[in-house]
């Protein structure tokens, strides 16, 4: 049963940090694997989970770029190869994974793209919605034999404010058929990682797998390579002069939700739920404009249909 959207009194919020979360967190022994966990808040989210005591698998599009980032982190991380673009080195890279460990604790699908140029993928299917949704979703697919080999796993999905731009069409995922607009790709993959948790949660619970959607707020990272200045200055992320808005958040700061959805005791037996600032968010609303989640989201049927024709896409079915 998917969870009621709503607080559980968390102790931390806004301003706190990935390794203020993880204190007193003990992760020993468990197994994590973390998408892009060399860049911006996917490497604090891998430096706050290590420090906790996990053993963790980076995905590396960049695999030397992640050797130089993860290098000077005294503690137990490998760095496999994984293009989310590529149906074939996701593959790989799930084999590589279940060649060392029995079972996967926590995954963390963080890698993304965002307001990218029109791109393809291998498939032929737009870049943006291919690598932030479908290629999560035929990873977690192909891990999910070790997903429900740990004992209670959790699974989180980045997603993002920006599903509040929507744009997800199912009969045109791909822009095929309707001229592309980059941040209407970019809020239809969001919005299909949210969905993704919300379904991969209810197929996940009777297996003690559960599953969260989490908005980890504005940051300044390399997710805005595609975005010029000006571009930045119109949407007020920084000012003429460059400083960024003081409303965003640290790489510290931007990684905590992410860690909070993966260890949090006050999520236990509970799942499918959108999160930011290490809580539960609140419903959109003309009163909370900065954040929350909009109901386009959270509604079930929908996340039904875009699992099924994910499946359609990907040719890879979750087995029960």
């Amino acid at each position: 049963m998917v969870s009621a959207q709503e607080p559980v009194g968390s102790p931390f919020g806004y301003r706190s940090t990935a390794m203020e979360v993880a204190q007193g967190i003990d992760l020993a022994g468990r197994h994590v694997v973390v998408t892009g966990g060399y860049s911006g808040i996917g490497t604090e989210t891998v430096r706050a989970l290590a420090a906790a005591g996990a053993e963790v698998i980076v995905g590396a599009r960049r695999s030397g770029q992640a050797e130089d980032v993860l290098r000077e982190m005294d503690s137990d991380i490998t760095i496999l190869p994984l293009d989310l673009a590529d149906p074939g080195s996701i593959d790989a890279f799930a084999a590589s994974v279940a060649e060392r460990w029995p079972r996967v604790d926590i995954l963390i699908n963080n890698a993304a793209v965002m307001a990218s140029p029109l791109t393809r993928d291998t498939r032929g299917y737009e870049g943006q919605f291919a690598t932030n949704h479908l290629g999560h979703f035929q990873l977690t697919a192909q891990l999910w034999p070790l997903l429900k080999a740990a004992d209670r796993a959790r699974v989180v999905a980045l997603s993002s404010i920006g599903h509040r731009l929507n744009g997800l069409d199912l009969d045109d995922p791909n822009f095929e058929r309707r001229d592309y607009d980059k941040w209407l790709a970019y809020g239809q993959a969001k919005s299909a990682n949210a969905l993704f948790a919300l379904q991969l949660d209810k197929l996940g619970e009777p297996f003690g797998v559960r599953a969260f959607a989490v908005h980890p707020g504005g940051i300044m990272t390399p997710l805005q390579r595609h975005l010029s200045i000006e571009e930045q200055v119109a949407m007020g992320w920084i000012d003429a002069e460059g400083n960024v808005n003081e409303r965003f958040k640290t790489e510290e700061q931007g990684a905590s939700t992410t860690v909070w959805a993966a260890t949090s005791p006050l999520l236990e037996g509970k799942g499918g739920l959108y999160l930011e600032n290490c809580e539960v968010a609140a419903p959109a609303s003309k009163d909370n404009l900065g954040g929350g989640v909009y109901p386009h989201v959270r509604d079930e049927a929908l996340a039904e249909q875009l699992w099924a024709k994910s499946e359609e896409l990907t040719g890879v079915r979750f087995s029960p």
